[in-house]
């Protein structure tokens, strides 16, 4: 079955709906994602490894966890959702950082991230995810351009790194 999405403006407003399939051949079609950065006591970044079957960047290193916000849900009840479904975590508290649009040849996306403190254990999806691991926030610094993440983890790496920056 193909999921419906919200398409939305550049203010977030819903202005209609189509399949998954259909907004992900489209750019002009914007659609809302949740991303969560899941860092340990250590201040580690949890990095997961998505699975061979993914349409987008397989056995890629990417987000802690991201997920499509369903039609009329709550961006912070997706993030919620998509933190239980992708690695089993159910009462974790969620910080709110910034949104932006990324946007690709098959795709434009407007994106709400988020971040927690959790140190594990995580009883991962094995159907989207590989593996996950915690890394330094230097190395995985140290792999952009290497084509061992995600293009579109680059660009939220990129985001998080300024938000930090503006708010130290």
């Amino acid at each position: 079955m193909d999921e419906r999405l919200e398409i939305v403006d550049k203010n977030g407003r819903t202005i209609g709906y189509a399949p998954r399939s259909e907004i992900h051949r489209n750019p002009s079609m914007i659609h809302k994602v949740i991303h969560i950065l899941v860092f340990n006591e250590y201040g580690e970044l949890l990095l997961q490894k998505r699975s061979v079957s993914k349409d987008i960047a397989p056995e890629k290193w990417d987000t802690s966890v991201g997920g499509h916000v369903s039609p009329g849900e709550d961006i912070h009840n997706a993030a919620k959702r998509e933190m239980h479904e992708e690695l089993g975590l159910i009462s974790t508290e969620l910080t709110f950082l910034y949104s932006y649009i990324y946007s690709t040849a098959y795709e434009t996306e407007m994106v709400y991230t988020f971040s927690c403190v959790h140190n594990g254990p995580f009883s991962f999806n094995r159907e989207e995810i590989d593996a996950v691991k915690f890394l330094t926030v230097d190395v995985v610094k140290n792999l952009i351009g290497t084509d061992t993440l995600s293009g579109h983890f680059e660009c939220e790496l990129s985001h998080y790194l300024l938000h930090i920056n503006d708010n130290s």
